[in-house]
């Protein structure tokens, strides 16, 4: 059995940081680095998991290319299982990720990120946990294979976990998903897709419409400010440590997702689930990459 399976995006980030404001000669910008890493929700949390000492397994789709061996040359060298990863004919996405000299982040994806040919359909091994690390976003916003996989999560008695992201290009409401949702046990959306998702402009009011379609714990992601969580008859803003040096946030919230779902596995309390949760943030974001 393994401890987690994680489902969702797998990409190749290529971060650039500092880049300069002017050209340095005509059509030459410099900036301070330049570096290529793994990246993804899904690999993201498997690899920060597997270093927290999880089992762990990828499902997901790669292409057969260089950015696809690359992921899972990485995911296995960490201890990850990659037998549930497709090896399809559809390109794997390379994020170009620009990161200033605050650490915040804007980032540039292409068509590959649709992830057109693949789709998720596969016997689910038994599990403690089935994260769906990047809900909404290809390959998790095809609904039919979503409620396949959490029926058959349901049936092994494992805990549903979600991350979300926002939409990559039409709109989607929280009712096409509400047979996927009422089965999710801890969802984990930050500020911004909350937001956009509920509607809604106060934390315990986004929490609500989670709540309503059947969400049990609701964890909204603060940034700096820490979380929000909703559930357990808990409904708090739970502040973040400071950190003295933001170096990259790429992937902090995936690493927060894994810190938590670390405290899940050793059956711990909802409070020290969050305290693993941000120190696992703190720590990404003082180091380049989702992936230290």
């Amino acid at each position: 059995m393994f401890d987690v399976i994680c489902v969702g995006q797998a990409v190749i980030d290529c971060i650039i940081k500092g880049k300069e404001t002017s050209p340095f000669k005509e059509n030459v910008y410099r900036a301070d680095q330049i570096s290529l890493h793994t990246g993804g929700d899904a690999v993201n949390e498997a690899i920060a998991l597997a270093q927290l000492g999880a089992n762990v397994a990828l499902l997901c789709g790669v292409g057969e290319d260089l950015a696809g061996n690359l992921i899972l040359q990485e995911a296995q060298k960490k201890g990850i299982d990659t037998s549930l990863v497709t090896i399809g004919q559809n390109e794997t996405p390379i994020a170009n990720i620009q990161v200033s000299k605050d650490g915040s982040r804007f980032s540039i994806n292409s068509h590959a990120t649709r992830l057109e040919g693949y789709q998720i359909d596969c016997a689910l091994p038994n599990a403690k946990i089935l994260s769906l690390a990047s809900l909404f976003r290809p390959p998790l916003e095809d609904v039919e294979s979503l409620k396949e996989l959490v029926k058959q999560a349901k049936s092994q008695n494992s805990i549903i976990c979600a991350d979300t992201k926002l939409p990559l290009v039409d709109a989607i409401s929280l009712e096409a998903y509400q047979e996927v949702l009422k089965e999710i046990d801890y969802i984990f959306p930050n500020e911004k897709e909350a937001q956009y998702y509920s509607k809604k402009e106060t934390y315990q009011e986004m929490a609500d419409v989670f709540h309503a379609y059947g969400v049990k714990h609701v964890i909204i992601k603060c940034g700096e400010k820490g979380c929000y969580v909703s559930g357990d008859g808990r409904k708090e803003l739970i502040p973040a440590v400071p950190v003295a040096r933001i170096v990259d946030s790429t992937g902090a919230g995936d690493n927060f997702v894994a810190g938590f779902l670390m405290g899940l596995l050793q059956e711990e309390k909802i409070q020290n689930c969050i305290e693993r949760a941000l120190k696992q943030a703190d720590f990404s974001l003082q180091h380049r990459g989702a992936c230290v």
